[in-house]
């Protein structure tokens, strides 16, 4: 799940200002020093993985690949590769974007897949071993970028189709000329749904027959106020980390330690390297007041406001190409439900072959798991060529 940042304030600040997640000590993750010679997608470095536990009568690898951060600026992104032992060459290629609430870099799926990540081995991990027994190669980047940017939701899109191009040149895999799949829920869906809508203009080159995603925040500053902007809110831990996570991918436009109260520098100090459940648990309680000084600066602040705006799929007028799977519960309260039917009705005017499935189910997770199953039959059907459906 994901929040836009509800905490800054005007004021100038530089990248060094920003408090950048504590960097992994593998040089594998390492940029190279000519990574601005490379092209979008281009293969950085590979390396053969023992399988994650959760998985089975699968090849694993990890790819190192040039994408862009969200000013364009080149950076050395990851994806890790499930190959199935038992699969034809050319056989579908899966993009799965997994649910990233983090602000550590041992939380992104390269780390996280081998320890026991509740999300991918409780919810996730079942489903994708059916893809996998099926000859889907699936893909499972570390869509927050190498400084674990959550929020910037725009540069999730962008390392997921970077992946997609470096996996299809990976020769082991034997992907170059798969169909591509796209899926993702939450924050993860996000992902995924701005990948399907930057396609187009961003990856052209890509054959992607179809996007299932579910439960994404579209209206990011919608999402805001929802989360402790007024009142303490049990998770407004998320708002906070996306808060940090947006201030390390626009510093200059999100100031964030310029404005913190003690509180706040105690909560943004313990959320430097954290996953879901301390993100949660530093937060629950809290609202934007307790942790600034000066008010609540954000929707005042038109640079802030832009970029949080600019990440918000709503506001975004690409058309993706692909036939669309969408999912949510239609009581969910903490995602603007109102922002997905806007974004889907502009889909379906302007021809986008779009399905949709209001999950029988009254919240945000456990619409997740109703949805996944009947999102890859939605994927499967577009790998067999079936005419996809369309509720427009």
């Amino acid at each position: 799940m994901v929040a836009a940042a509800v905490i800054t304030g005007s004021g100038t600040a530089a990248a060094d200002d920003v408090a950048l997640p504590t960097p992994l000590p593998d040089p594998f993750y390492a940029a190279p020093k000519n990574i601005a010679d490379l092209k979008p997608g281009a293969i950085i470095a590979t390396r053969a993985r023992t399988n994650p536990p959760a998985f089975f009568d699968v090849r694993t690898y990890q790819i190192k690949f040039r994408s862009a951060d969200s000013q364009g600026t080149p950076i050395a992104a990851v994806t890790t590769l499930l190959v199935p032992t038992r699969k034809r060459a050319d056989g579908p290629l899966l993009s799965f974007q997994h649910i990233i609430n983090a602000t550590g870099l041992e939380c992104a799926p390269s780390q996280a897949l081998w320890t026991q990540d509740p999300n991918l081995t409780i919810r996730e991990a079942p489903g994708l071993n059916v893809a996998l027994r099926q000859g889907w190669t699936i893909a499972i980047p570390d869509h927050l970028g190498p400084r674990s940017s959550y929020g910037a939701a725009k540069l999730g899109g962008q390392i997921t189709l970077d992946g997609i191009r470096a996996v299809q040149r990976f020769t082991p895999a034997q992907v170059a000329h798969s169909r591509v799949g796209m899926a993702g829920y939450s924050g993860g869906g996000m992902a995924t749904a701005w990948a399907a809508a930057l396609a187009p203009t961003y990856a052209p080159d890509l054959r992607i027959v179809g996007a299932a995603y579910g439960g994404v925040p579209m209206d990011l500053i919608k999402m805001a106020e929802g989360l402790g902007y007024d009142n303490p809110h049990p998770a407004f831990g998320l708002a906070f980390a996306a808060a940090i996570g947006m201030s390390r991918e626009y510093p200059r436009q999100v100031p964030m330690l310029d404005h913190l109260s003690p509180l706040g520098r105690q909560m943004f100090s313990g959320m430097r390297n954290a996953c879901t459940n301390d993100i949660l648990r530093l937060g629950a309680g809290h609202d934007a007041q307790q942790v600034t000084t000066g008010g609540r600066a954000i929707f005042d602040d038109p640079d802030a406001r832009r970029v949080v705006t600019e990440n918000g799929l709503v506001n975004y007028q690409g058309i993706p190409r692909t036939p669309i799977f969408e999912w949510h519960s239609p009581t969910d309260v903490l995602i603007p439900v109102a922002a997905i039917d806007q974004t889907l009705r502009r889909y379906c005017r302007a021809g986008v072959r779009v399905q949709r499935l209001r999950a029988p189910t009254p919240d945000h997770m456990s619409a997740a798991v109703v949805g996944l199953l009947p999102a890859f039959r939605y994927l499967t059907d577009r790998f067999e060529g079936t005419p996809a459906p369309s509720d427009c």
